[in-house]
């Protein structure tokens, strides 16, 4: 039995591939670079240069697989060309159920995200409502509407399973500078300010748990929400601070009228210079939204226990400091 996965050389889903290699499992990867793919993956992993928006190259890496983990995607905040997002993390997910459906796979395991949920700010959400109004950034629109692609051909017999990750940090490499980022400017002491609000964070690895579990355990058409924990963004850069015991001067926090006036004339020069903003209107948003994943029904279905913060974060630091280069750029990653 042969696993397809794309977005292997991301954050997700290269944890995928180590577990499923762990169990000994065929593995073939579509990556866009062979090199880079030889790099950062296990020799066992077979290859297969393609991209998801080539569908002669899906045809290719997934003749003959029973099991699909599509992982790939763009999870950018902002990009001079905000229609890649469209042609990535929705066209590209339209070619892969379709190529699934035609070869009529066994599962196909999609990695979605917490953002295409209904949510209040400071109360929990599950898994029961689907947000029905378009989000306010071009990122959280493309996968709202994979989403609604992959439930429709879920409707047509694709036996698909909804995976929902929160942000995503942890060993492993990755395409945006994302949690591990940030972790990575905290202790080089190149974090000034903090943007006002949160998020709900989860470990890389706990994440790559959740898709195995739920290929063997869930019913197809399931979603599970994968998330640990919720921190303020103070918080979390006070336990990053607090494990490394750094003397470091703590950031202060940009009150949010000036984050949104900083932003807003931030994307308005970025259109000129063609370069990003210091702080992105997207990724703003996405710390004010401040409503808080509830993970019950991955844990009680799908017997998921999470990594605590701390934990998860001693992991990260220590591998961190290991790597020479933690960002290699790459449009395919997922988170």
């Amino acid at each position: 039995m042969i696993t397809l996965v794309t977005g292997g050389t991301g954050l997700v889903g290269s944890n995928i591939i180590k577990l499923l290699l762990e169990q000994n499992r065929n593995v073939r990867v579509l990556v866009r670079s062979i090199a880079r793919g030889q790099k950062l993956l296990p020799k066992e992993c077979k290859l297969v240069e393609g991209d998801i928006r080539d569908i002669d190259s899906i045809r290719k890496a997934m003749k003959g697989c029973s099991i699909v983990y599509h992982a790939a995607g763009f999870p950018e905040q902002w990009m001079k060309d905000d229609a890649i997002f469209k042609r990535i993390n929705t066209e590209g997910t339209r070619n892969m159920v379709k190529v699934a459906l035609e070869y009529q796979v066994k599962r196909f395991i999609y990695t979605s995200t917490i953002d295409v949920f209904e949510g209040k700010m400071n109360k929990k959400f599950d898994e029961s409502i689907i947000d029905p109004l378009p989000k306010k950034t071009a990122y959280e629109r493309s996968k709202q509407e994979a989403d609604k692609i992959v439930t429709e051909f879920l409707s047509k017999g694709l036996p698909v399973i909804f995976l929902h990750p929160a942000a995503v940090y942890g060993p492993g490499p990755s395409s945006s500078e994302g949690v591990n980022g940030m972790i990575r400017k905290i202790y080089d002491s190149e974090l000034p300010a903090l943007l006002p609000g949160g998020m709900p964070f989860v470990l890389a690895e706990d994440v790559a748990k959740g898709h195995l579990l739920a290929e063997k355990k869930a019913s197809v058409g399931e979603r599970f929400i994968l998330s640990e924990t919720y921190y303020s963004l103070r918080e979390f850069v006070g336990l990053v601070l607090e494990i490394e015991k750094m003397p470091l001067k703590f950031p202060f926090t940009i009150p949010y009228p000036i984050a949104k006036i900083i932003a807003i004339i931030g994307e308005a020069i970025a259109k000129l210079t063609r370069r990003a903003p210091l702080v992105q209107k997207g990724q703003l948003i996405f710390l004010q939204w401040q409503s808080i994943p509830n993970s019950n029904k991955a844990i009680k279905q799908l017997n998921w226990s999470p990594t605590p913060i701390k934990e998860g974060l001693i992991k990260t630091i220590t591998y961190l400091k290991n790597k020479s280069s933690l960002l290699e750029r790459n449009d395919l990653d997922e988170k």
